[in-house]
């Protein structure tokens, strides 16, 4: 059964969002109820979204998440220098 168009006005804010505020394709899919490959067709069609774009917002995502993973070890590495947590092994 196939879905109703989308709105041209929501199409455009999806797209402004990914495009200029970093919204996730993913996360526009979920949010707005959209297949993510329709919203991955209609940046492709815009002209804007490239191969480099998304590899450049893959390893932002990556150099956050492990930004993050760095952060937690750091604060379980100062604990365990105070004496507040055990030694892991």
């Amino acid at each position: 059964m196939a879905q109703q168009p989308v709105a041209n006005e929501i199409k455009q804010e999806i797209l402004n969002k990914i495009k200029n505020e970093g919204l996730l394709v993913k996360d526009a899919s979920t949010q707005y109820g959209v297949h993510h490959k329709t919203i991955y067709g209609w940046l492709m069609g815009s002209g804007g979204i490239t191969q480099e774009t998304l590899e450049i917002r893959r390893l932002r995502k990556e150099n956050k998440d492990l930004t993050a993973i760095i952060g937690a070890l750091t604060i379980v590495n100062e604990k365990q220098k105070r004496g507040l947590m055990p030694e892991p092994w």
